[in-house]
């Protein structure tokens, strides 16, 4: 039997992801109380049962001690039984605006400051999201992508580490992206924005992407750094890093970044054992 336990922070996805695994043919339960987990997990666990696949979702509540649910955990273990933790995470800006959009108040912070909830939160967190076995980092994941990375580790059932390689093209005239990790200039490449019939088109198009890749040093450039990122993921990995952004800049966001980005990101499909998408920032603006 697979039995995941399902938590993270309080508007990471939690309750995205148990309704996901439930689709997957898991049968979830959430916010049980602690004094029953143990229970529950004796009943689950028992021989000749039909139900092979259990999710069960954790969260932080201000009327259960959240170091209760780990003891109980921990003591299952001990007792045998076997479970997966999938920590759902986001960044605290991120975690923020939902916070505002939903009008919700942060469950350990119901007359307080989101912030301050927040804080608390990820410290009382901390040590089951260094034991989880997978982390997802929701902060900029559509819903759809977040199933693509649900089903490669449950349904799929690949290696997974929790890396999320997220590759961003942009302009710079635009402004940097603030949480990029690596940024890489294509600026040196021709500009397809001179070409009359190219200027209106981005780099989803197969002429723009035709012109920009006959470039031989386009070519140089998108090889030398597909190795340079093979060659840094692994350590990224190592030293326990949950996403990684690639920012690839051009003057405008819409012909040559867009192009290399979208064959970096066709290069890196499928080559290694971590989440990967692929986004264009600056492709629609002035239009």
């Amino acid at each position: 039997m697979r039995f995941v336990i399902v938590t993270g922070m309080s508007g990471g996805g939690k309750r995205t992801a148990l309704k996901m695994l439930e689709d997957m043919g898991f049968y979830c339960v959430d916010n049980l109380p602690v004094p029953l987990i143990e229970k529950f997990v004796e009943l689950i666990g028992a021989q000749n049962r039909e139900i092979t696949k259990v999710s069960l979702g954790l969260d932080v509540r201000a009327d259960q001690p959240f170091e209760d649910a780990q003891k109980v955990l921990e003591q299952c273990r001990a007792n045998g039984y076997t479970f997966e933790i999938l920590f759902m995470d986001c960044s605290e800006a991120v975690l923020m605006n939902r916070y505002k959009e939903s009008r919700r108040m942060h469950p350990l912070s119901p007359d307080g400051r989101v912030e301050d909830g927040i804080v608390r939160e990820r410290l009382i967190l901390e040590d089951i999201r260094r034991k989880s076995n997978y982390v997802i980092d929701t902060s900029n994941l559509l819903t759809r992508e977040l199933k693509e990375e649900l089903d490669r580790i449950f349904i799929g059932n690949v290696e997974y580490n929790s890396l999320m390689v997220n590759i961003v093209s942009f302009g710079f005239k635009n402004g940097i992206p603030a949480d990029a990790d690596l940024i890489f200039d294509v600026r040196f490449l021709p500009n397809p924005f001179y070409i009359d019939e190219l200027k209106h088109k981005t780099g989803e198009d197969e002429m723009v992407q035709e012109f920009v890749m006959e470039s031989a040093d386009a070519t140089v450039f998108l090889d030398k750094l597909t190795d340079m990122i093979g060659f840094l993921v692994p350590g990224y990995v190592k030293e326990g890093k949950y996403q990684l952004i690639i920012g690839i800049g051009c003057t405008g966001g819409k012909h040559r970044s867009v192009t290399l980005a979208n064959e970096l990101y066709r290069r890196m499909k499928d080559k290694g054992n971590y989440g990967l998408k692929i986004s264009h920032r600056d492709i629609g603006r002035g239009r």
